[in-house]
C-alpha cells in the first residue's frame, strides 16, 4: 500500500479502537515510524517507540526482586503505565530470536512477566523486508501469526504532498518529482543514499546553503546540482502569482515545468497567488500540467474552506476561466478524485463553473 493508505489505514485503527496488533513492512527510509508517530499526535495519544535490537530480554522482563522469598520482576519504566497511546516495537526483526520471543508474549498476550499493557494502549511493529538487503532475523512463525500484516511502498504522490505540507525546499521537491527513479534508490554499498528520510534532510542541508551530498550520497547529488543551477531560467514565480507575468513563457524543458510547478505551488500564500497561478497556467501551459498545479493546490488548501471559497468565487467570476473550465471539465473530475477529502460546496449564487470547482 501507499504511505497515504497506510496513514488512513492506522487512522481507522485507533478511531474504531481496533487493538490487534499490527507489523508493517517496507524497505529503509520510507516513512513507517513517521506515520506512526504522526497516527499518535493526531489522536492526541500517547506513543513510546522501543528498540527490541537494542535491548537484552531482562531489559524488557524487568529485574528480578526478591519479595518475602519469592522473585517479583520489575518492569522497566519505558513500557506504559497508563492511560492510552502507541507501543511501538520498531526494527523488531533486527533484533535476535531470544527478543523476538520475549515479544511474542508481550504481542500475544499484552503482557511480560508481571508485567500488563494498560487496556488503552495499541501494539504495532515495523521491520525490513530481506528483500531490501537489510541484516534481519526471520520472524518466527508463531510471532508473525500473532500480527496483521501491512507492506507499504515508496509512492510520489504521498512524497509530494508530504513535502508540500511540510514545506520542504521547493528545489528537493521539483528534482524527485523529475527524477521519480531517486525517491528511493538503495545503495547497499555507500553510507548514504536517497530515500524520502534522506531527502527531507537533503531539504535541510539545502536550505542551509549546505551540500547535499551527505544525505543523499554523491551521485544523487551531483544530478541535484546539475538540476539547481538550470532553475536560472525558470520564469519569475513573483510576478506569476502577482497577476503581472502575461508576457512570461512557459518553459519547454520538462524538469523547468516541474520546477515552476513546485514553486507556485509550495510559495503560494494567498488566494490572489493561487487565482493569478491558475489563470497565468490556463493561459500558457498543456492542461496536464494545469491540472498538476490544481491538485498540489487544493491538497494544500482542502482544510482552509474560507480561502476555497473565495478561490472558487474568484474563478467563477472569471470569463476566461470559467470557459477553460467547461472545455475541460474531465480533467476537474480527475483532479477532484485526486485529493482525499472534499471540501464544502460554494453559495447558492455563483454559476455552474464554481460549482465544477466546489466539487474539488
Amino acid at each position: 500500500m501507499k504511505p497515504t493508505e497506510l496513514a488512513t489505514f492506522l487512522d481507522q485503527l485507533v478511531s474504531r479502537q481496533i487493538k490487534i496488533s499490527t507489523m508493517i513492512w517496507g524497505p529503509p527510509g520510507i516513512g513507517k515510524s513517521s506515520i506512526v508517530a504522526q497516527t499518535a499526535t493526531a489522536h492526541n495519544i500517547g506513543f513510546i517507540d522501543v528498540r527490541l535490537s537494542q535491548l537484552a530480554p531482562t531489559d524488557l522482563r524487568g529485574l528480578p526482586v526478591a519479595e518475602n522469598g519469592l522473585s517479583r520482576w520489575y518492569p522497566p519504566e519505558f513500557l506504559p503505565q497508563s492511560g492510552h497511546g502507541i507501543l511501538f516495537l520498531d526494527e523488531i526483526n533486527l533484533a535476535p530470536p531470544t527478543m523476538q520471543g520475549m515479544a511474542q508474549q508481550l504481542i500475544l498476550d499484552r503482557r511480560v512477566g508481571s508485567y500488563v499493557v494498560p487496556e488503552g494502549w495499541f501494539i504495532w511493529a515495523a521491520g525490513n523486508r530481506k528483500e531490501d538487503r537489510a541484516i534481519v532475523f526471520d520472524m518466527p512463525a508463531p510471532l508473525a501469526n500473532r500480527f496483521i500484516h501491512l507492506e507499504v511502498e515508496t509512492d510520489l504522490d504521498s512524497f509530494k504532498h508530504y513535502a508540500l505540507a511540510q514545506k520542504w525546499h521547493e528545489h528537493v521537491i521539483a528534482f524527485v518529482l523529475f527524477r521519480a527513479p531517486l525517491l528511493h534508490k538503495f545503495e547497499p554499498q555507500q553510507p548514504a543514499w536517497p530515500s524520502p528520510r534522506t531527502w527531507e534532510m537533503a531539504s535541510r542541508l539545502h536550505r542551509a546553503g549546505l551540500s547535499v551530498a551527505p544525505a543523499i550520497g554523491n551521485a544523487a547529488a551531483t544530478e541535484f546540482n546539475t538540476f539547481v543551477r538550470m532553475l536560472a531560467d525558470v520564469p519569475d514565480v513573483e510576478q506569476i502569482m502577482g497577476g503581472v507575468g502575461a508576457k512570461l513563457v512557459f518553459p519547454a524543458e520538462p524538469s523547468l515545468r516541474y520546477a515552476l510547478i513546485v514553486a507556485l505551488v509550495a510559495r503560494m500564500s494567498t488566494v490572489d497567488h493561487a487565482f493569478h497561478s491558475f489563470k497565468w497556467l490556463t493561459q500558457s501551459a498543456a492542461p496536464e500540467w494545469v491540472q498538476m498545479f490544481a491538485i498540489d493546490m487544493l491538497q494544500l488548501m482542502r482544510t482552509d474552506r474560507k480561502r476555497m471559497r473565495q478561490l472558487q468565487h474568484r474563478i467563477a467570476n472569471d470569463v476566461q476561466l470559467a470557459d477553460w473550465m467547461d472545455e475541460y471539465q474531465h480533467m476537474i473530475e480527475s483532479a477532484a478524485n485526486s485529493v482525499p477529502e472534499v471540501t464544502p460546496t460554494i453559495n447558492a449564487e455563483a454559476d455552474r463553473s464554481a460549482d465544477k470547482i466546489s466539487a474539488l
